[in-house]
């Protein structure tokens, strides 16, 4: 067969495994964003549908990794296209971790539709979900266009994340002691907040897996001061 027609297929080939990431990362976008809705919205039959939604994000992360393995024993890739196959197996990893983060979020909204709701609606829950859920599109659009600058931006919001998580739980922790009554209630609202953070740590993740893409260099477990020098070093 002429190797031009092999490496267009090859091609091909990657390019529909990125395709199908962004399409996983928009399901978990909707449960994320379905996850904080009926939480905040008290909606408990949109939780039971994110709550029924997570087994297609689990099939999703299952049929993208079959996929990288067939392509890794077809084409046996060099270096830079193992690499984006390798990122796009820990992307998906994460992505399914979200989806399971989001449900958590969902089950929690689902018990707490049936408790008193406290004057703020879940505010809190509310925005601390909307930078998640932005975090998360942003982090995926920089994975399909393979900009690094994008990822270091997006890898930076992941301390605004964690700034607002912990003020959320020290107002928590207030309420609770003030009023005891509230202990099961603010438990779950705790539950809920911090399956978002860790949200937000995932998209991050997926922000070091394109420098790793890209640059071919390895950026876990570093401070963002670290990545940049590493980066911009190169």
């Amino acid at each position: 067969m002429d190797k031009n027609h092999i490496s267009h297929q090859f091609d091909n080939e990657l390019e529909n495994l990125r395709n199908q990431v962004f399409a996983m990362g928009g399901l978990v976008e909707q449960q994320i964003r379905d996850a904080v809705a009926a939480l905040t919205e008290g909606d408990t039959e949109l939780a039971e549908t994110v709550i029924r939604n997570d087994h297609k994000v689990n099939r999703m992360e299952v049929e993208i990794d079959e996929e990288c393995t067939h392509v890794i024993a077809r084409r046996q890739p060099a270096a830079s296209d193992l690499r984006l196959i390798v990122a796009v197996i820990k992307t998906i990893t994460d992505l399914e971790r979200m989806g399971d983060q989001a449900e958590k979020v969902a089950r929690m909204g689902r018990g707490l539709a049936n408790m008193e709701r406290p004057r703020s609606g879940y505010f809190e829950i509310q925005t601390l979900g909307e930078h998640v859920q932005t975090m998360t599109h942003e982090a995926l659009d920089a994975f399909v266009r393979m900009d690094v600058d994008a990822a270091i931006k997006v890898a930076k919001k992941d301390l605004k994340v964690d700034q607002e998580y912990e003020g959320i739980m020290r107002q928590l922790m207030t309420f609770m002691m003030e009023d005891p009554r509230t202990i099961k209630r603010v438990l779950d609202v705790m539950w809920a907040a911090r399956a978002l953070e860790r949200i937000g740590d995932h998209a991050k993740n997926i922000c070091e897996y394109i420098v790793y893409l890209v640059e071919g260099k390895d950026v876990r477990h570093i401070s963002m001061e670290k990545m940049e020098e590493k980066v911009r070093g190169s």
